[in-house]
């Protein structure tokens, strides 16, 4: 089986190796980074700087825990930091990639045939025959046509790991995930920072209860909140930056970081070549194993328009190199994006799975939603942290777990037992049967479940 991968992201270091462990020829091409750019400039070293910034929280709530301690923020060493991280990671996939006889071009990839993909490298072109395809060459921070980005002053994301400097005054444009990370971690690095909200929460698709906590956390730290707000233009002068919103306000600042989504890179792909059907907004819709309108050409990560999560494309890769080697002609789980975890890694930390509750109810569908405070748990007291909540949604005839939602110290980690549960039809009565460690944190989820 000849497989050839475009683009080495999650998504396609996984496919490679899993197909290449199968007894698959596997040829992958990637033109920037091998892991990744949005996995590697962005998702880590964006994690990577929150880390810094939870650790200096940590120093200013020692007093809490009878300490006496403070700390400098040093932005070469953080830099080095996120250098040394990113490196370490990206070393490791090239590593296994090695290990499993996957063969690396390093330049880009295009459709030139339906069987056909043409590599350009530093070298040369070549035209690479294939049994199967797959498309992974995720996305791009989107860019308005309101304002112009000079990596100074006016930023996209993957420039901000650090910037040039740590803003005096940051005006983050947009309210979603990746938005309000953002906010917390200038916050928590010293900035001031105004948020734009062009809804009436933080987190508009979001739990509501969840969205308060974090606004509540905000407004402690001196973070404005500018709600109901698009931005509609972005302009520097000297070291000041001008937001203007469509209902009139405006607000200034140091820099300014849109965060307003992102791009998938398709357009130089050559899909019609192959007869690939990409949808409007350029991304290369899939069915349920990620096989496009052509079945032996797949799409994965952020271009196949699903959650735009590493975890996800990394599972796509999987299941894809799985179907290739013909490995799901036997009984096997198909991907459930309805039950994928995810994270946001604020201060406090946000998790969620499975169902959304005010989407259910706004359905008219029965759940039953048991709710407990973390301020009730003894690990939260020890800790000094006791903010934020475990919320288990399951189903009041069966019992079986739905979904959840937790706020607080290690949500993170916290949601990954909520989510083997609903993934697995698991009723709350696993969850409380079963003997977890005291003091910890996870009690809270028996609590939740019982």
């Amino acid at each position: 089986m000849r497989f050839v991968i475009i683009g080495g992201g999650p998504a396609g270091n996984t496919a490679a190796t899993v197909a290449a462990s199968l007894g698959a020829e596997v040829t992958m091409i990637e033109r920037d980074i091998v892991g990744g750019a949005a996995h590697l400039h962005d998702c880590i070293p964006s994690k990577a700087m929150i880390a810094t910034g939870n650790a200096l929280a940590e120093l200013s709530r020692a007093n809490t825990m009878g300490l006496d301690a403070s700390g400098n923020l040093d932005v070469p060493a953080l830099r080095t930091r996120i250098a040394g991280v990113e490196t370490t990671l990206r070393d490791g996939v090239t590593s296994l990639l090695d290990s499993q006889g996957v063969r690396l071009l390093r330049g880009t990839g295009r459709l030139v045939g339906a069987y056909t993909v043409e590599a350009t490298t530093a070298d040369c072109k070549e035209e690479i025959e294939a049994d199967a395809i797959l498309l992974a060459t995720g996305s791009r921070p989107r860019i308005p046509e309101w304002t112009t980005i000079d990596g100074e002053r006016i930023l996209t994301t993957r420039q901000a790991y650090p910037p040039p400097e740590i803003p005096d005054h940051l005006v983050v444009i947009g309210s979603g995930v990746t938005g309000v990370e953002f906010t917390h971690m200038f916050s928590a690095l010293g900035s001031q920072v105004s948020l734009i909200v062009s809804r009436q929460q933080v987190l508009p698709t979001k739990d509501p209860e969840v969205a308060a906590v974090l606004e509540n956390e905000f407004i402690r730290r001196g973070v404005k909140l500018l709600k109901g707000a698009r931005a509609v233009s972005v302009g520097r002068e000297g070291d000041k930056v001008f937001v203007a919103t469509d209902d009139g306000r405006a607000v200034d600042g140091s820099h300014a970081l849109l965060a307003i989504g992102s791009v998938p890179n398709t357009e130089d792909l050559n899909c019609a070549a192959a007869g690939v059907v990409v949808d409007p907004s350029g991304y290369v819709p899939g069915n349920r194993h990620c096989q496009t309108n052509v079945p032996h050409i797949y799409s994965a990560g952020d271009i196949s328009g699903r959650l735009p999560l590493s975890s996800v494309a990394a599972m796509q890769g999987r299941k894809i190199a799985e179907h290739v080697m013909g490995l799901t002609a036997r009984a096997h789980r198909h991907l459930d994006y309805d039950k994928a975890a995810q994270a946001i890694f604020t201060d406090p930390e946000i998790a969620e799975v499975g169902a959304a509750e005010a989407e259910a109810f706004a359905a008219g569908r029965k759940l039953r939603v048991t709710k407990v405070p973390f301020s009730a748990n003894p690990k939260s007291l020890i800790n000094g942290d006791a903010r934020g909540f475990v919320k288990i949604l399951s189903d009041p005839a069966t019992g079986v777990v739905l979904g959840g939602a937790i706020v607080g110290r290690n949500a993170a980690e916290l949601i990954s037992v909520i989510a083997v549960a609903a993934t697995n039809n698991l009723q709350v009565g696993d969850i409380v049967d079963s003997l977890l460690v005291h003091p910890a944190l996870a009690e809270s989820l028996a609590e939740a479940a019982y």
